[in-house]
């Protein structure tokens, strides 16, 4: 039987090895993750983050799913925008989630925020049982994208909401090669001087090339199940947010 492959930033890897590096990365550069994060998009990252809330328009009483989600910079800002909603954190890497933990202990959010351990290709969650789920610069990780947005289908209540913010592909081809030029120039080296880890960056950059562009990952979206479908680039494209509802 053929051995499914998949990527691994340029490298095609054995499906089941690909969890297993993933981790590492993320395991390496967890305590470093949010100051790269804005040395690498020099904070621009932080305006994507707002209008995908923006867009989102988190309210009371509603509970969100943030899957891949570290730190916890995204369930923070939905916490944020509404102190009467509930979250649930869930990585794949416990160091990530590990430094959120203690970040919702600073600013006192802890009682409600949960943090867990699980995978988004098999969530250890219950059908049906969340308003909101988002994923952020996370799905590109996910060795099947489409496994999580079925996972992702399924763990929505009727009428809930994905929200997918993911680096995306600019459609000024002139644009893209610069963008590229400082991509697999600047940011591996910055993570060697930063995070003391210069392979990790450099997987992170060859794994945006890799993910599909808008309206591919739009048609995943609507494989999966979701309706209403649409997608706002940020950045001319630099990232891009895709909205989908369980209806």
């Amino acid at each position: 039987m053929t051995e499914k492959t998949t990527h691994f930033g340029n490298q095609t890897i054995p499906e089941e090895e690909k969890a297993g590096r993933v981790h590492g990365v993320f395991t390496s550069v967890a305590s470093k993750y949010d100051v790269m994060n804005d040395v690498m998009s020099v904070g621009i990252h932080r305006a994507w983050k707002d209008a995908m809330m923006d867009w989102l328009a988190p309210r009371d009483g509603q509970r969100l799913l943030d899957v891949a989600g570290g730190t916890g910079d995204i369930a923070f800002r939905f916490l944020g925008r509404a102190p009467g909603a509930s979250a649930v954190v869930c990585d794949l890497t416990e160091g990530m989630l590990t430094a959120g933990r203690t970040r919702a202990e600073a600013e006192k959010m802890a009682d409600r925020l949960d943090w867990v351990v699980g995978d988004a290709m098999a969530l250890p969650f219950e059908s049906n049982s969340f308003d909101v789920y988002t994923i952020s610069f996370g799905i590109r990780n996910v060795t099947r994208p489409q496994d999580a947005l079925a996972e992702a289908y399924r763990v929505l209540k009727p009428g809930g909401r994905l929200m997918v913010l993911e680096f995306s592909q600019l459609p000024n081809p002139g644009m893209q090669k610069l963008y590229d030029l400082y991509s697999f120039n600047v940011i591996p080296r910055m993570g060697q001087i930063i995070a003391n880890d210069r392979d990790s960056y450099q997987y992170l950059v060859e794994s945006i090339r890799k993910f599909p562009d808008q309206e591919t990952f739009a048609a995943m979206i609507r494989d999966a199940g979701f309706g209403q479908v649409k997608y706002r680039n940020l950045t001319m494209g630099v990232a891009a947010l895709h909205s989908g509802w369980k209806i």
